[in-house]
């Protein structure tokens, strides 16, 4: 996960206009979320975490995030995880939708996205808080490949990151995960046994299905998805729709509406904010000039760097450095 740095979000909204706002969908099939549960959660995650931002905790793949006050908005690139919202509520925009978290709230990042965030909700008596589980793709691939493993019917219409309420069982599982941090001792040999059962119940769940069609080989969302990690390794290049959609094994068109439905954007937008979001990392936090940092990052015009920064953050890197230097301010994101 990478470190978040707030930025005037003005003209992105005016961007967004005709925003798809998607809220927390409750899992047909699961029991109904037990307040107990949830305040436990809150509880642990309160226990091991004062400080402000992410942190990375003993057991492999699994963050803690907290964050005491609402924040600007900010920008950032969310790998496949799983985030579980147990207090504050946060809006996460991916192309022109928007995914509102709030308490118990499961989301889940099936491919790489760049997103742009802000907390909507959070004090110093109730922060917004949230567990962090990175989703290793090779152990989703092996639980569905069992033969004991009962898929339910499948949609097409599989979306690189969904929002669902989460389920008792899924906030006991992540509850006993988070227990291991007051066992160490337990950590290498239960960690991964309770992060398949959340895995496994994350596939079972309504959210499940977006993660199946990403994780099923031969599948087109599958092809698709090779297709971003690609362009997720390279987006510093010149970019061909054809090499993307010949990587995907599609013909361009088909190739443009999976990507689209995936990652809500086109190709070429989801290169240009990967290119933005970097950019703006390395001119925030390692000092690079502007037009350093557009050349690295594969911009061949600064002043197209200039223009499509200003449109995308609101205001040109320059004037951004200014009051970023002012301010000192710097926000870690889930």
């Amino acid at each position: 996960m990478h470190i978040l740095l707030p930025f005037r979000c003005t003209l992105v909204v005016k961007e967004r206009c005709g925003v798809h706002l998607v809220k927390d969908k409750a899992d047909a099939n699961a029991t109904p979320e037990s307040p107990d549960i949830r305040i436990a959660l809150v509880r642990k995650i309160t226990a091991h975490m004062q400080d402000e931002g992410v942190k990375q905790t003993p057991v492999s793949g699994l963050g803690l995030y907290r964050l005491s006050a609402p924040s600007p908005c900010t920008s950032a690139t969310y790998e496949p995880s799983l985030i579980l919202f147990l207090q504050g509520k946060k809006r996460i925009d991916v192309g022109k939708t928007t995914y509102l978290c709030g308490e118990s709230s499961l989301l889940v990042a099936s491919v790489d996205l760049p997103v742009v965030s802000q907390v909507i909700q959070a004090s110093e008596q109730a922060p917004i808080l949230a567990l962090i589980l990175k989703l290793e793709m090779p152990v989703v691939r092996e639980l569905l490949n069992q033969e004991e493993f009962d898929i339910p019917e499948e949609s097409s219409d599989a979306r690189g990151m969904s929002v669902g309420v989460a389920s008792d069982e899924m906030l006991g599982a992540c509850s006993r995960l988070l227990s291991l941090l007051d066992t160490p001792a337990d950590i290498p040999f239960l960690s991964s046994l309770i992060q398949r059962e959340i895995i496994y119940r994350l596939l079972r769940s309504a959210q499940g299905k977006h993660l199946r069609a990403i994780a099923t080989v031969g599948d087109q969302n599958n092809r698709t998805a090779k297709a971003i990690g690609w362009l997720r390794e390279n987006y510093t290049k010149q970019l061909r729709v054809e090499d993307l959609a010949a990587i995907a094994r599609m013909g361009v068109s088909t190739f443009h509406q999976h990507f689209r439905s995936l990652t809500g954007m086109s190709p070429i937008q989801y290169q240009k904010q990967l290119r933005l979001h970097t950019a703006r990392r390395r001119i925030l936090n390692d000092g690079l000039d502007a037009a350093t940092a557009a050349f690295e990052v594969g911009y061949e015009s600064a002043s197209q760097f200039n223009r499509e920064y200003s449109r995308f953050f609101g205001q040109p890197p320059m004037r951004e450095v200014k009051a970023h230097r002012l301010s000192g301010n710097e926000t870690a994101h889930a």
